[in-house]
């Protein structure tokens, strides 16, 4: 089974939800229902529900094309045969067992429900014509995480089944494990929602590690302030000697990058070394937190808040130039 973090896709052909069956309005009218779409493809597949699998069909076109023609890849939605072929998957006897235990772990999910209604709602106050996507579970066969368009959001429940969840022995490595748990649906909706509504500015002058960590940092710290995170290494989910670490190293970490020049660097060997959560980069004879870029970042981003304090959360997340700022 292949891996990947998130899949985002900008399909103006998604904007339309009329047949999904959810109701619109602001988060403030409302509060967030998520839509359980996980227990139809289980019931389609797993008690071979006509009923269910004519839901998926009529009730929720656009996620069922989404999750047939790019999460699984197997074709395009209109083939004659795509049905049975989309229900065969899905009776691969692990995939069955993971729907079972996707089924007993998330009987309720009001507990990301509330917190999806709290953070939009914030989020709603501060960049005022926000767009709230519809929001709905599914199982993506262990393949994206989160699933963005520009009017849905999808959270594949079998990718945080727990960091200690027998199957995913089978397929990740211990460090992919640890960010497969449910306290981490919350911050991965809101950063890959935000990472699609205000996408990275591919420009010529601005495309340095600089400007990337600039990127993912003010990202991270509005996510932090949605979700009223304690700390950036809380939000990382930063152990507490990475916590210790952190702190104790800060400003050494951003005179040895300005020192080595790595800020203006342009490698994407380098970008995804300093972003990703890979473990391998050294600094003292010791192997830095994961994902010690964005943690930078978000450090940067709340030293440029203090600096231009009339800098409204709107105007942060569509600025891209960060060039009158110094990390020293």
């Amino acid at each position: 089974m292949r891996y990947f973090v998130f899949l985002l896709i900008g399909l103006l052909a998604f904007s339309a939800c009329r047949n999904d069956g959810w109701k619109g309005g602001a988060v403030s009218d409302r509060d967030i229902k998520v839509a359980r779409y996980d227990r139809l493809q289980y019931e389609a597949t797993a008690l071979n529900s006509v009923t269910a699998q004519q839901r998926m069909s009529l009730e929720f076109p656009n996620v069922t094309k989404l999750l047939i023609e790019d999460v699984l890849e197997l074709g395009s939605v209109n083939e004659p045969a795509i049905n049975e072929r989309l229900y065969a998957y899905y009776s691969d006897t692990t995939l069955l067992r993971l729907m079972d235990d996707v089924s007993d772990k998330y009987k309720d999910v009001s507990d990301i429900e509330q917190g999806l209604t709290k953070g939009f709602a914030r989020l709603e106050k501060e960049v005022p014509g926000l767009v709230v996507p519809h929001i709905y579970t599914q199982i993506s066969a262990l393949n994206q995480s989160v699933v963005v368009t520009d009017s849905l959001l999808g959270i594949s429940l079998d990718k945080y089944m727990g960091e200690d969840y027998p199957l995913y022995r089978r397929y990740y490595y211990p460090h992919q494990c640890r960010y497969m748990k449910p306290e981490r649906i919350l911050p991965d909706c809101f950063v890959f929602y935000l990472m699609g509504r205000y996408p990275f500015e591919w420009h010529p002058a601005r495309r340095t590690l600089f400007d990337q960590l600039m990127y993912r940092g003010k990202i991270y710290w509005v996510v932090g302030r949605l979700l009223g995170t304690a700390s950036p290494e809380d939000l990382l989910d930063y152990t507490d000697d990475e916590k210790a670490w952190c702190k104790e190293h800060l400003q050494k970490v951003c005179a040895w990058l300005a020192a080595g020049n790595y800020l203006r660097s342009t490698d994407p060997m380098v970008l995804r070394a300093f972003t990703r959560s890979e473990p391998g980069l050294m600094f003292e004879g010791k192997q830095l937190p994961p994902s010690i870029g964005i943690w930078l970042g978000i450090q940067w981003v709340e030293k440029y808040r203090k600096l231009h304090p009339d800098l409204s959360v709107a105007d942060l997340l569509e600025k891209n130039d960060f060039r009158d700022f110094s990390v020293l």
